[in-house]
């Protein structure tokens, strides 16, 4: 766990500390801001070359993030030459004076990129799990994060998958596994799929996580018009707020939700 050079947070004046718990989704697309799809040509070169931009827009994410009480990141560089050596998770960590981050390397390039996930939040985890994803590609994976203790214990898992549907359809299985037995669990990430796709059915079949009462889009970022980020709860936690950020530092936008907690459950 990555908390030991992070001084420890006071709570930040928006966070609602004890039963409700605000959570943010966010893939951020290590740090570069589109609005347009032709920009996935035009700006292909700051996916493995530094931009001066990165790093402005990295700042105005931890500006918004420092109001959330558990953030899961995706599309996050974990030090590499396009991100100028520096760990996202980290820097993210640290502009938004949060006391815990953790990432999770799911495909490594060396010195060109480090392909990974991240966790921020105003809670120490008593435990974090890194698990590779399967699928027809290797680079995609969940990470997962006990908070509480093990009696009454949150597991927060984030995760990235893949973009064809049999891929996703293994991936959504193994994180059913995972879950399944769990009495409080928050799944967040960039699933890549809609609300009534056969592979969300059936990880809510499987596990009882809900989705929020309506859609939310998130992609593309310029002009959302499709859901395919999400945050899924357990029934036992109380989905009290769901939105979208409208920020414009990504191709997409970022999702909010608070939730209650059960008696009994203290971060």
């Amino acid at each position: 766990m990555k908390h030991h050079d992070i001084p420890h947070a006071s709570p930040h004046p928006e966070v609602n500390p004890g039963q409700r718990l605000k959570l943010l989704s966010y893939n951020i697309q290590v740090g570069i801001a589109s609005r347009a799809y032709r920009e996935y040509l035009t700006s292909g070169w700051k996916h493995v070359l530094p931009s001066p931009c990165r790093t402005r827009n990295l700042d105005q994410i931890a500006e918004v993030i420092g109001g959330y009480d558990i953030v899961g990141l995706q599309e996050v560089d974990a030090g590499s030459f396009r991100s100028q050596f520096i760990n996202q998770a980290e820097y993210l960590a640290q502009r938004s004076n949060m006391p815990f981050w953790e990432h999770q390397t799911n495909r490594d390039l060396g010195h060109l990129a480090k392909h990974s996930l991240g966790m921020v939040a105003r809670y120490q985890p008593y435990k974090v799990e890194h698990r590779a994803l399967p699928g027809l590609l290797p680079g995609r994976g969940v990470m997962l994060a006990r908070f509480g203790t093990p009696e009454a214990r949150l597991t927060v898992a984030v995760m990235h998958l893949a973009l064809g549907r049999g891929s996703r359809m293994r991936q959504m299985g193994f994180v059913a596994d995972l879950l399944a037995k769990e009495s409080n669990a928050i799944l967040m990430g960039d699933f890549n799929c809609l609300p009534h796709a056969p592979e969300m059915r059936m990880m809510q079949a499987r596990t009882g996580l809900v989705l929020p009462d309506r859609e939310l889009h998130t992609y593309p970022s310029w002009r959302p018009n499709r859901m395919i980020d999400y945050i899924l709860v357990t029934p036992t936690l109380r989905m009290r707020e769901a939105e979208v950020l409208h920020l414009p530092h990504s191709d997409h936008l970022p999702l909010a939700v608070e939730v209650e907690l059960p008696p009994g459950l203290t971060l």
